[in-house]
């Protein structure tokens, strides 16, 4: 379990197997057992490979992998990977205890998730979107087509060799990895470097065109130019921030576009905006 090896090719056919099904990762989601219906269907080549001439030990394998689950994407892989490890030597071992299967899991999908929440949702999905929008609103459909392959396909890739490795090297891999230090710094790195995305996209892309002149004895001012004159932007800066403020405060991100562009007529029509 702990030491690099090489698979066989049914192992390969199984691991390839197990990676094209790992995408379904949320199919038959649910809030009682969540990924648990995915993880089944992504273990089913394995369990099927290791539990063929053993009708008893495949009924035990489903149930084991029908127990809940619930983290990110791209470890879901590296999990499912462990729990080959895992069945296998459940099948070759007479004192392997069962139970290890599920405490793996329990252990590594809190952890996991974490991290990777971190660095894809928070890091890359931001990077993708900041460049994918920049493109989009252009009409430049390489946005969308960036976006899915930053975003999506660099998941895809990950969650690939994260299964591989899963296999290849056991729970020593978890050891390595987390214990080197090297998750932490590129959750760290990801995550300031996507702080800096938003901050570029709310300056770049966030406008208030406030279009309301005072007349004061004759003279007229305008009172977009008193902010730019202050702080540049600053009417951006408070409007996002003010959103944020509500979103924190539990009001839905739904409520609040419905309400920015009920709000935005009225300005048009007042001649606010």
């Amino acid at each position: 379990m702990n030491g690099k090896k090489t698979e066989p090719t049914n192992e390969k056919k199984t691991l390839k197997s197990m990676f094209l099904r790992s995408h379904l990762a949320f199919i038959g989601f649910n809030m009682v057992k969540m990924q648990a219906n995915g993880f089944t269907l992504t273990m089913a080549p394995a369990i099927e490979e290791i539990y063929k001439d053993d009708p008893e030990g495949k009924k035990a394998a489903y149930l084991r992998s029908q127990s809940f689950i619930n983290t990110h994407a791209v470890p879901f892989s590296l999990i499912a990977g462990l729990t080959y490890v895992l069945e296998k030597q459940n099948k070759e071992n007479p004192d392997f205890d069962p139970e290890v299967i599920n405490s793996v899991k329990a252990s590594l999908m809190g952890p996991t998730a974490g991290v990777f929440d971190s660095l894809f949702f928070n890091g890359v999905r931001v990077i993708a979107g900041g460049i994918a929008i920049g493109l989009g609103s252009t009409g430049n459909i390489l946005g969308a087509l960036l976006f899915i392959l930053l975003y999506g396909v660099t998941q895809s890739i990950a969650k690939y060799y994260l299964l591989n490795a899963g296999y290849k090297y056991g729970t020593s891999f978890i050891d390595q990895v987390f214990g080197s230090g090297l998750i932490d710094a590129l959750t760290k790195a990801a995550s300031i470097l996507g702080l800096m995305m938003v901050g570029a996209l709310t300056a770049s892309m966030v406008s208030v065109p406030l279009n309301w002149t005072i007349t004061i004895s004759g003279a007229s001012l305008a009172i977009q130019d008193v902010f730019n004159n202050i702080f540049p932007g600053l009417l951006s800066i408070i409007y996002i921030f003010v959103l944020m403020g509500l979103i924190k405060k539990g009001i839905r991100p739904t409520t609040l576009i419905f309400a920015i562009l009920g709000i935005s007529l009225l300005g048009a029509w007042i001649g606010i905006f």
